[in-house]
């Protein structure tokens, strides 16, 4: 116990710059180039490229920043992290021959860089619960939503960096349809704010080693099985079922669309056919003049 205890303090310790906040806008502006039209973005408008690559980088603290009433361009005043993230931005989109892109794409090279960006996801919550608990304490609603504000922001602000780029998809939106980053952020904001207001029977820095192990090594997993399904879709299904009977709703109406179709399918084949049956009728008549 001892040894998990000096193991989970010196975890606790450690600084996310360079190494973590470096494979944090690495893996962002991979994430950004990859959007579909980001590229024929990067060589119209450098200045909307460049733009939308920070809200991925930084998206969190952006979100983070409105919900507490802060200026949004609070990022900005950390000209080191701008920088750092921008020279990624600019190897990322710009190196010659994309030497730079193909290199971030060769698989381990991926995964590793996946891996230490997890990292940062841990220590973001813990930085949104405990900013917002020195201004509302015991206010678990608000602790919850910043912590997931920050370390989700740049999937939660997606439609908004979507109309960066020119394009409008309110279909994507991450609360119609949450991908597993936005999931197990808002996971990590409950166990966080649980044990801010100590109601978790787990010390702060155990907390934080168990669950940045947990993400890293689902992280690694779904990488290396080419999977998209979040861990978290059995127990998503029976709460569903259980408490909203998602499965119970949607036979009916599916039965409501497809008769409906089918009626329409019915009434629009009705004109086509009287129609057909008047052309035959003229061939005929038109055929029997000739023959008289």
């Amino acid at each position: 116990m001892e040894s998990l205890s000096e193991l989970s303090l010196q975890f606790s310790q450690l600084s996310m710059f360079p190494l973590f906040d470096a494979a944090h806008y690495w893996a962002s502006v991979m994430s950004a180039r990859e959007q579909p039209g980001a590229l024929d973005v990067s060589k119209k408008s450098p200045v909307a490229c460049w733009f939308s690559a920070m809200l991925y980088c930084f998206g969190g603290g952006i979100l983070s920043s409105i919900m507490l009433a802060e200026p949004p361009v609070t990022f900005l005043s950390n000209g080191t992290n701008i920088l750092m993230a921008s020279i990624t931005w600019y190897l990322v989109y710009y190196f010659p021959s994309d030497l730079f892109y193909n290199f971030s794409c060769i698989r381990p090279i991926r995964v590793i860089v996946a891996a230490l960006k997890e990292v940062t996801r841990t220590w973001k919550i813990l930085s949104g619960v405990t900013q917002a608990h020195s201004r509302f304490q015991d206010a678990w609603l608000v602790m919850i939503t910043i912590g997931w504000a920050k370390a989700a922001g740049g999937g939660l602000i997606s439609n908004f960096e979507q109309l960066v780029r020119g394009v409008w998809k309110p279909e994507s939106n991450e609360l119609l349809k949450m991908s597993y980053p936005v999931k197990v952020s808002l996971v990590g904001a409950v166990l966080f704010t649980l044990q801010q207001a100590q109601h978790l029977p787990l010390s702060r820095n155990n907390l934080m080693l168990f669950y940045t192990l947990f993400l890293v090594a689902i992280k690694v997993q779904m990488m290396l099985t080419h999977s998209s399904t979040s861990p978290f879709q059995p127990i998503e299904a029976a709460l569903c079922r259980l408490l909203f009977s998602c499965h119970q709703a949607q036979t009916p109406v599916n039965e409501k669309v497809t008769t409906s179709a089918d009626a329409k399918a019915e009434t629009s084949k009705k004109p086509v056919e009287k129609l057909s049956a008047k052309i035959s009728e003229r061939a005929q008549k038109t055929e029997a003049k000739k023959s008289d």
